[in-house]
């Protein structure tokens, strides 16, 4: 490995707990050749009972290594994940630009560090892992006993399917990260137990990180081993499952709100493929009307409100991004703070798609809707929400989860909560008449993809919303007519004043 350009700055760090019969030799072991770079070692004692601190206090004064050695303590035990928190928090805090972490008891070796950091000093990669697995039955002839390569295989491929990634394992703990890759992730959220490595690596993919794995020789020797096999097993499964729940506004937690950079809000996509909010509007929306589309900032339905020959105005709290997104005209207006900027009347239909659950007090926004209305057309609202009585969300009550997420019914930004009956009690009471309620599926091709499953749960879910549309509907869709206001009502009835008394006159 040659060094190119400016040294770059290199964390060794090890993780250690009861580890005084191999510690000594872990860090002699640590390849000589690295006094090319900026190499610190770092080890960190978690609380352990027997020498492992002494041991390697004493090595590092002995001189036989020839890299700069840090021993600390940790007086209270902090745990597999709790430690690699606080040698990661050192790695940043001291700028250095890559951090290797390495295992005590000797079950990584050391002498892999120059392969393995390759990638990371060459910007190919943004983390590196050595895998046990990418040489076929080399863990079983290094001495990984069989019950630890099968679980290994299970669990991988189990996390493989649910993470949508391709690698050979998810459970070395021989890993590199670039500083730069940590600072982009909140690795602190994350559990002090031993599927600590399981989340980072979540945490890695959503943040759009390069990956790279490289083989590593497999040992087993005579060490300690502290995990309970079936807990972290169940462990990883778990967190595994909850961050894809995440991914489809079922659960949220905040070490999973990890985003690529320029897909910082991936979620708000469109639905014109099957049964959806935005299908039924296009269905009921004439060619060639005046359609006001409030909360139009992606521009989906403007887009194909445009198609049909409608002139779209767009009411946004947020400026429009892009080219104006087929918009005839666009006001930016905080539909909390100010009275409905328009005449409603001067519309064939107003749209209140996923709009309504986001304002503070829904019911002085429809009452200054209704009051803005001054032209004689008859218009039409269509309004969809989240239906907060969905059957998962019901579920997820009976096991005492109460989860706001990125998106659907709970999502972070929602401030009101609606089912069929509350939705409609809040127009009702606002002067509308409503004209039509239909329950909505949920959007199974955004969660599974276009295919045969999607399909069918799709098809399911609408049979299910005929018979129980309060308990099976995702969304609620709404067509509602505003009923005309005592002032529009009164300026009407001085207007008619007037004619009449005109064409009495003119008969006279």
């Amino acid at each position: 490995m040659q060094r190119r350009g400016p040294k770059k700055r290199i964390l060794i760090f090890i993780v250690a707990y009861n580890a005084e019969r191999t510690i000594q030799q872990v860090i002699g072991r640590i390849p000589a050749s690295l006094t090319d770079y900026d190499v610190e070692i770092l080890m960190i004692d978690d609380s352990s009972g027997d020498g492992t601190f002494q041991l390697a206090q004493d090595f590092g004064k002995t001189g036989q290594t020839p890299l700069p050695l840090t021993v600390l303590y940790n007086p209270v035990n902090q745990g597999y994940g709790g430690n690699q928190k606080i040698g990661f928090h050192y790695a940043m805090h001291n700028d250095f630009d890559v951090v290797a972490l390495l295992h005590g008891d000797g079950q990584y070796a050391p002498e892999c560090l120059p392969e393995l950091l390759r990638p990371l000093l060459e910007g190919e990669a943004d983390a590196v892992w050595g895998s046990r697995m990418m040489t076929r039955l080399g863990a079983l002839k290094g001495g990984m006993p069989f019950y630890k390569y099968a679980g290994n295989k299970i669990l991988s491929k189990i996390q493989n399917r649910l993470l949508h990634s391709s690698f050979t394992e998810f459970h070395s703990g021989y890993r590199l990260y670039s500083v730069s890759a940590l600072r982009r992730i909140p690795f602190d959220r994350n559990t002090n137990d031993f599927h600590f490595d399981t989340e980072i690596i979540i945490q890695l993919l959503r943040a759009g990180c390069r990956i790279k794995e490289l083989p590593i020789p497999t040992y087993y020797g005579d060490e300690i081993c502290h995990v309970n096999g079936i807990r972290y097993a169940l462990d990883i499964v778990k967190t595994t499952l909850l961050s894809r729940a995440q991914d489809l506004g079922i659960f949220y937690e905040r070490k999973f709100d990890v985003a690529a950079p320029g897909k910082e809000n991936p979620f708000y996509l469109p639905k014109f493929g099957f049964e959806s909010p935005h299908t039924l509007t296009l269905a009921r929306v004439a060619p060639g009307s005046r359609v006001a589309d409030i909360g139009c900032a992606s521009g989906y339905m403007s887009r194909a409100l445009g198609e049909k020959g409608c002139r779209v105005t767009g009411i946004d709290q947020f400026p429009l991004s892009g080219d104006g997104v087929g918009l005839e005209e666009f006001i930016q207006a905080d539909l909390d703070d100010a009275d409905f900027p328009l005449d409603v009347g001067a519309f064939d239909y107003v749209l209140l798609l996923d709009v309504i659950e986001h304002l503070r007090s829904p019911e002085t926004f429809l009452e200054s809707l209704r009051r803005s209305r001054i032209s004689e057309g008859d218009v039409k609202v269509l309004v969809s929400t989240g239906n907060v009585a969905f059957f998962v969300t019901r579920f997820a009550l009976l096991l005492g989860w109460f989860n706001y997420g990125l998106r659907g019914i709970l999502d972070l930004t929602h401030t009101r909560l609606f089912t069929f009956a509350t939705l409609r009690r809040l127009f009702e009471q606002a002067g509308y008449r409503i004209d039509e309620v239909r329950g909505v599926p949920a959007p199974f091709a955004l969660a599974l993809g276009d295919g045969m499953l999607a399909r069918a749960a799709l098809a399911v879910n609408k049979m299910l919303i005929r018979f129980l549309p309060g308990l099976f509907s995702y969304q609620i869709f709404m067509v509602c007519s505003p009923l005309p206001s005592l002032a529009w009502l009164l300026a009407r009835a001085g207007r008619a004043g007037k004619e009449k008394v005109e064409s009495m006159q003119h008969q006279n």
